[in-house]
């Protein structure tokens, strides 16, 4: 079948080789995968299913085996080409079939590295596999696949790019509808209405839609609420298309905003403006938040800080749009270097300052040229509904 599938197979080969040379580089001889991003980056298997754990053991010569529910195998068969299928019943330990699948890969006796950092892998399936894997020398394989999937290809970045245009049209749907006596069930509506008929699939991650007095709950959701006039409307919300998410976020005033208010929107913009301009190919990322610290301290808040100014973006499987468990972020003095292809969503966030309280976020790239931003079509000015 495979006629809607994400990746064709010189893209899957491309990673599948950049997989073979990590583990040869750190003396390994295969690796135990259990994040969705990890598992889809490699095969390109897309469902819901991974609420229940599945598991990817891939040797150094680049062969694969997928361990999962046996009811999966319609789902794994449509869609995957590159990798031998194990199911197992609800009532046997996936524990037993990845060993066994790490004997037919010739991994008896290996050393092997566990993706530990997923959470899809629980307690119970990874003591079962280090226990019953007899003769393994285990090492950490956390990161090994992610690092791989940080800097985009020119595919991966097309999806973005269709991710980010649906973002923009819903967010601009959503700041249309806000009114006096607008409810959040109504805005959140009419996001995930315009946004996918702009081309969005189901994200793993929010939207956020709250009155701004909630603003510092940053992980909280709409929740029957209706906005008044003198009220702020906070928008954070990603749109996704072949799991590539593109977030943004605005922040509305209705009817009318308190004093300082365009000034605080002037200060987010200066502050988007100097992560962007700080994003360079080669540079640390680190330097970005160094920028926009900077422009919170030019703006009369020297002591403000935050954990970071942005985060990487890419795959993304519920319950997340930041690639999986881990938060790659814009952080203070990060030494991480920075590539062609990466993808951030940036965050230029005042908020329970002694100024009045503003927000702006967009998807942005990096490109050859520096960085580009590719939500751009909403703006980021002050907007009074």
């Amino acid at each position: 079948m495979i006629e809607h599938a994400p990746f064709p197979k010189d893209e899957l080969d491309r990673r599948i080789n950049r997989v073979k040379a990590a583990l040869a580089e750190q003396d390994l001889d295969g690796v135990v995968i259990a994040s969705p991003e990890n598992i889809y980056y490699l095969t390109g298997m897309d469902h819901w299913g991974f609420f229940a754990a599945h598991v990817l053991v891939v040797n150094r010569d680049g062969e694969m085996a997928l361990i999962c529910r046996a009811m999966e195998k319609i789902t794994f068969d449509n869609q995957v080409r590159n990798a031998r299928f194990y199911g197992h019943q609800d009532h046997e330990e996936l524990s037993d079939y990845v060993v066994q699948a790490m004997k037919d890969l010739g991994l008896s006796g290996g050393r092997v590295a566990l993706e530990r950092r997923s959470l899809f892998l629980h307690l119970h399936h990874a003591e079962g596999i280090l226990a019953k894997a007899e003769g393994v020398e285990w090492a950490d394989g956390s990161g090994l696949v992610d690092n791989l999937r940080q800097a985009k290809s020119p595919l991966e970045i097309e999806y973005t790019r269709k991710a980010a245009k649906a973002a923009d049209v819903g967010m601009s749907a959503c700041i249309d509808l806000i009114r006096d006596g607008a409810t959040d069930y109504e805005i959140a509506a009419e996001y995930m209405r315009a946004s996918t008929l702009a081309g969005s699939e189901p994200t793993g991650f929010g939207p956020f839609i709250r009155p701004a007095t909630r603003s510092g709950e940053e992980h909280t959701t709409w929740r029957g609420e209706t906005f008044r006039n003198g009220d702020a409307v906070f928008l954070e919300n990603a749109a996704s298309y072949r799991k590539y998410h593109a977030p943004m976020g605005r922040l509305v005033h209705v009817g009318s905003a308190p004093e300082g208010a365009e000034k605080s929107a002037e200060l987010a913009m200066d502050g988007m403006k100097a992560i962007c301009a700080a994003l360079k190919v080669g540079g640390k990322a680190g330097d970005a938040y160094a920028a926009w610290r900077e422009v919170a301290a030019s703006g009369g808040l020297a002591d403000y800080e935050r954990h970071h100014c942005g985060y990487m973006v890419g795959i993304g499987f519920s319950p997340s749009w930041t690639g999986g468990s881990m938060v790659t972020s814009l952080f203070p003095r990060s030494e991480r270097t920075l590539e062609v292809g990466m993808v951030f969503h940036a965050h230029s966030w005042f908020t329970n300052t002694d100024v009045v309280d503003y927000f702006i976020s967009n998807t942005v790239i990096l490109t050859e040229d520096g960085a580009e931003v590719l939500t751009a079509t909403t703006p980021e000015s002050l907007v009074i509904k």
